[in-house]
């Protein structure tokens, strides 16, 4: 199995990623004064927030979309999923790459290329950034009405995305790619970033051994509370990762001659090697792998396509 990685382990997150340094918090509290009053000084004199308070993380985030991304109106309800948005913009930068390589190594940009965002959720951060970075076309589904309406809202609200990005639902929870991808629709790449745990009481374990050790073990009696949020069909779902993984490799087959790319986080490595395989018996021409990593943490992109290398450059020739 081949491993593939652009940046040199100890880089951490994609050389185009604009998080890369350490956060200019004072310069983010002018493009969002709410961020003010969480910035505070750590032992040694630098300026911080408590990434344990997710008040003060979602104004980070309102922060580095309006500095960075040009989102000055941005707000989801309370209780879902307020993602870490350095990990999000690396997705969409490894995605880039991926699609440069049918297209003479050069990133196709503009509103000619279609991407899809399964799961895309309240925040619509993929879509945000993809149509920011690279001014792709960038459609979001999600089959939460309240997740489906707030990213409707977020997009209607600022003129930088309206006409950019397309928020769908979907209505039928056994259905992934239909009913959402029309018949004469064709994507350049699919992205997603499935629900991790299995279960509400895995995922709250998970959340509270996250919470110690950002607060030291002082949080060792408080019930479990999430600082990124997070819905249930954000966090986990039946089987977690990999059943919804497999579900979106198995609906894909159906879609193949519409779609170049399939991709996906996958945060479990141990899944790997079994989702690879599972994806050679439905068919896939090409499998890649790619490795992200932000901090402590390491992640993969599975991608896949249908496609040969050869009818993966006549497409960028004929559609970009």
């Amino acid at each position: 199995m081949k491993i593939e990685n652009k940046d040199n382990e100890k880089s951490m997150l994609h050389s185009r990623n604009k998080h890369k340094e350490r956060y200019d918090l004072k310069l983010l509290g002018k493009n969002c004064p709410g961020l003010i009053p969480y910035i505070k000084l750590n032992p040694i004199g630098e300026h911080t927030i408590d990434f344990s308070d997710n008040k003060a993380v979602l104004f980070l985030n309102k922060a580095l979309l309006a500095k960075y991304y040009n989102v000055k109106n941005w707000q989801i309800p309370e209780g879902y999923l307020c993602p870490p948005i350095p990990g999000r913009a690396d997705y969409i930068h490894y995605t880039a790459d991926l699609l440069s390589e049918a297209n003479e190594g050069t990133i196709p940009k503009g509103k000619r290329i279609n991407v899809l965002d399964i799961g895309t959720g309240a925040n619509c951060i993929y879509p945000i950034i993809g149509s920011q970075e690279y001014g792709w076309k960038m459609t979001g589904s999600d089959i939460d009405p309240i997740s489906v309406k707030t990213a409707r809202l977020i997009v209607q609200s600022n003129p930088t995305l309206a006409k950019k990005i397309i928020i769908k639902e979907q209505k039928n929870s056994d259905n992934i790619f239909e009913g959402i991808i029309e018949k004469n629709e064709r994507y350049d790449i699919t992205i997603s970033n499935p629900p991790y745990h299995a279960s509400e009481d895995a995922a709250n374990k998970a959340n509270l051994r996250k919470l110690k050790n950002l607060s030291k073990g002082k949080m060792a009696e408080q019930k479990a509370r999430f600082n990124f949020g997070g819905s249930p069909g954000e966090l986990w779902c039946k089987g977690g990762e990999y059943k919804f993984i497999k579900k979106i490799a198995d609906e894909s087959s159906g879609f193949s001659a519409q779609v170049l790319w399939f991709s996906t986080v996958v945060s479990k490595r141990d899944n790997i090697e079994s989702l690879e395989k599972h994806l050679k018996r439905v068919g896939a021409c090409e499998i890649k792998i790619m490795k992200m990593a932000q901090g402590q943490k390491t992640s993969h992109i599975l991608a896949w396509s249908y496609f040969s290398a050869v009818d993966q450059k006549r497409w960028a020739k004929d559609l970009w």
